[in-house]
């Protein structure tokens, strides 16, 4: 981890006690960290200084954590953790369409956080690329990047996750724990709702290419599958 220098890991917290925590347990597992305190400061250090991840806290001073995240999704695949006291499910839903990958409700352990942390990038370099190719759909894991039909997709890194797993096995069922599973590796509870959701914006994200297509089939009662 050590090898070469990364990227900081930005923690935007208004409690300087909590941000000290996971600063300290960030740097004591080899990551570089930077703290802001107001939401009004995320925008403009994170267009000057991409970090690695960001930890995000839903309640700030200034700008609130839900729009902090949709604009920076307008710019930016960095991926993003939320984290708030408040656990209701449509708040856990609401920052997963905005396009957050992880969700931490308070209070929660220092050492969970690290470990989704590191749980999360793994999952960002994504699996080896070339399996399930197609001509019409092209999945770049060392950039991140997707296009269909030559044009390309601004897709969040858990709907670019979510759709190099369809795409390594096309025509393929595969059922809503399954993909859970994938896209979350540390393996916690969460609805399968989530699944949809994120299904929905991948959906949208296709179709804006091309609209009278609809290439993420949904089988009822079991997941989806991809036919190209």
């Amino acid at each position: 981890m050590n090898a070469e220098k990364r990227k900081p890991v930005l923690i935007v917290e208004d409690e300087r006690k909590l941000a000290e925590v996971l600063k300290d347990y960030l740097t004591q597992s080899g990551f570089d960290t930077h703290w802001l305190a107001s939401g009004d400061e995320v925008i403009p250090w994170v267009k000057e200084t991409m970090p690695e991840l960001i930890l995000l806290d839903v309640m700030l001073p200034g700008k609130d954590g839900m729009t902090i995240c949709r604009e920076l999704r307008a710019f930016s695949n960095v991926p993003i953790v939320m984290i708030t006291a408040r656990i209701e499910e449509i708040d856990r839903l609401l920052g997963l369409e905005l396009g957050a990958d992880d969700y931490i409700c308070k209070p929660f352990s220092p050492r969970e956080v690290v470990a989704r942390v590191k749980a999360i990038l793994r999952r960002a370099q994504g699996p080896a690329a070339g399996i399930g190719a197609s001509p019409r759909l092209l999945l770049d894991q060392d950039k991140y990047r997707a296009t269909f039909d030559g044009q390309a997709l601004d897709l969040t890194p858990v709907e670019f996750r979510l759709l190099n797993i369809l795409h390594t096995q096309p025509g393929r069922v595969f059922t809503r724990n399954y993909l859970l599973d994938a896209i979350y590796a540390d393996h916690r509870v969460v609805t399968d709702r989530t699944v949809d959701s994120h299904i929905k914006n991948l959906r949208k994200k296709l179709q804006s290419v091309s609209p009278d297509e609809d290439i993420v089939r949904s089988i009822y009662g079991v997941g989806y599958k991809l036919e190209l």
